[in-house]
């Protein structure tokens, strides 16, 4: 024993310094186990959202779920769209207005011509024509930008073009 006892305090700095040279190995190991553990958990935290799911099933479910829901919506969504848009036909959106003098000698532009159509060109002209005797307003059904039933004049014909264009320029008055 004493042979022993002799080896190992003769090579006993050499055991103290390879213990401490497996120690500083096994601690920076540890170090950055430690490190990619927690890289790990907030890669996880981001996957998962935040939510406190065990697994990977849990999750598909919970976004399946998700969709449904979603999926749901986007088709209230597209019926209400397609609603607003047959209402967007239907409704006088389209305005022309030109003013003019009937008589060329007399009186300033007292008489007009207005043109109301809606998405399918649809719609009705209203033209009033002012004399010293009094005024006379006359209304005419349009069907995709022209009159089946009475002759458009010319300034209704201009108020519907002008309709049509939607042009920036709402009135237009002739000399």
């Amino acid at each position: 024993m004493s042979e022993l006892a002799n080896i190992i305090q003769n090579y006993s700095p050499y055991f103290l310094l390879s213990f401490l040279l497996v120690f500083l190995v096994f601690l920076i190991w540890n170090i950055l186990l430690q490190i990619q553990i927690n890289r790990l958990k907030k890669r996880s935290f981001e996957f998962f959202g935040g939510n406190k799911i065990n697994n990977l099933e849990e999750l598909l479910l919970s976004q399946a779920k998700s969709l449904k829901l979603l999926d749901k919506d986007i088709q209230e969504l597209y019926a209400i769209s397609n609603q607003i848009n047959a209402l967007s036909f239907r409704g006088f959106h389209k305005l022309g207005v030109v003013r003019f003098n009937p008589f060329k000698d007399v009186g300033g532009d007292q008489s007009f011509s207005v043109a109301l159509l809606n998405g399918k060109n649809d719609g009705l002209t209203i033209s009033s024509l002012f004399t010293r005797e009094g005024s006379r307003v006359y209304t005419k059904t349009i069907l995709a930008g022209v009159s089946e039933k009475h002759p458009l004049t010319e300034e209704e014909k201009e108020a519907i073009q002008i309709a049509i264009s939607s042009s920036p320029k709402k009135l237009i008055e002739k000399k």
